[in-house]
């Protein structure tokens, strides 16, 4: 096996420039698949991880026509005070928060800026936070009600308003809060850049007495969940339909599990197109390989001839050639693996410096996956190999000897 490679090996040196284009081609086709498979499981699991933190027992309600609607989640809709009661009522319900935000200036010290606010109830909300959504303070401590607390995501200090601590005032609409807390990454830049408010404080910041596009749900822990979403649905069915005179929904209840398993499916669906994507990149490469060996073949074939004069059966030429493609196929696969690796793990130093991602993205890689990508690749050059291997090892070694 050690003469197949070196015969291999010394056959791709002397066509430097021909082996080299083809394993361009198949450089290409592996970079691809690695940076972005690793890119797209790396934002799969900052999604899931966001998702996940979330305890079971947590129900979100959001206004839309049948399913999730995302006009709703930028202000096309709301939850009015109506709605709100209807799912406090319902059998099996511990808590229900409001959760309404909106975009206004706040200044500190002689900085304004706008940030997006955000509302919770610190009365009922903050064991809420702590216990099923991972929420946690980085310096300080949570906000208190009735005490003009507010708390600020760590990248605000960073972001927003450098040099920000625990203990100092900012003003919103003329009215002045301190920050108790600067809490830790609540898993995405958009919440990481946010302030907390209390909401009676954000009601009156905003000048709002109502709505909310998403609610919070908290199932009592001895509750069926799925029989907690029956009882709140009807509930606002009732509320909706003395509200607008018709049954047509307008909301949508999801469970934690729901929610995980949606965005699972689409994240699916955006690998499987990045992985098809890709792979047109590595059938191009194959097809490559195959041209490349069938004109070895053609070049080589008094080799051959000299070959099989001297005792070389069919085998030997077959794996002589099969080795030969491999070998092209993997040295392509290591390239392109170490160049989608690089790629990928500066596409998470790019993202990392853009605030305006709502998600820190970590490029996923692992042994497993290395070592898949350097099998495949060696297993593709041998496939795309296979039928030029196939007609050398077939040539009668007379007419080989003859050719010219």
């Amino acid at each position: 096996m050690l003469e197949y490679f070196r015969l291999a090996y010394r056959n791709i040196k002397k066509r430097a420039l021909r082996s080299w284009l083809t394993i361009l081609g198949i450089i290409i086709g592996v970079f691809l698949v690695v940076s972005l498979i690793s890119l797209s499981e790396g934002l799969n699991k900052a999604v899931m991880g966001e998702l996940q933190a979330v305890g079971s027992n947590i129900v979100m309600v959001m206004p839309g026509e049948g399913g999730y609607d995302m006009t709703a989640l930028i202000g096309g809709q709301e939850l009015k005070n109506a709605e709100m009661e209807a799912i406090r009522r319902a059998r099996g319900v511990d808590v229900a928060l409001e959760m309404p935000w909106q975009i206004k200036t706040v200044r500190w010290r002689q900085s304004s800026e706008s940030v997006l606010l955000w509302a919770l109830d610190f009365q009922t909300g903050t064991d809420v936070a702590r216990t099923d959504m991972g929420w946690d303070v980085r310096e300080g401590e949570f906000a208190r009600p009735g005490r003009r607390e507010v708390m600020v995501g760590h990248l605000v200090p960073r972001n927003i308003f450098p040099e920000l601590e625990v203990g100092d005032e900012i003003t919103v609409s003329g009215r002045k809060f301190t920050v108790s807390g600067i809490l830790k990454s609540l898993g995405n830049r958009e919440d990481d850049n946010s302030i907390i408010f209390d909401l009676p404080d954000y009601r009156a910041v905003t000048d709002t007495t109502e709505g909310t596009p998403i609610a919070l749900v908290r199932v009592l822990d001895d509750y069926d969940i799925d029989l907690a979403v029956a009882n709140i649905e009807r509930a606002l069915d009732e509320t909706m339909v003395r509200r607008r005179g018709d049954d047509s929904p307008s909301y949508s209840v999801m469970t934690s599990e729901a929610m995980i398993e949606m965005v699972e499916s689409i994240l699916g669906i955006i690998q499987a197109g990045i992985l098809a994507f890709a792979s047109i990149a590595i059938l191009v490469g194959a097809i490559g390989i195959m041209n490349t060996m069938f004109t070895s073949v053609r070049e080589r074939t008094k080799e051959i001839g000299i070959l099989k004069a001297v005792g070389a059966k069919r085998k030997h030429i077959n794996k002589l050639f099969l080795i030969e493609s491999g070998m092209i196929g993997l040295l392509g696969g290591l390239l392109g693996t170490l160049l989608g690796m690089g790629f990928a793990k500066l596409g998470e130093w790019v993202i990392a410096q853009n605030p305006d991602m709502l998600f820190t993205i970590e490029a996923y890689f692992s042994i497993d996956m290395i070592l898949m990508t350097l099998l495949f690749s060696f297993l593709l050059g041998c496939i795309s190999g296979y039928l030029p291997a196939q007609k050398a090892a077939k040539l009668n070694p007379v007419d080989a000897l003859m050719y010219e």
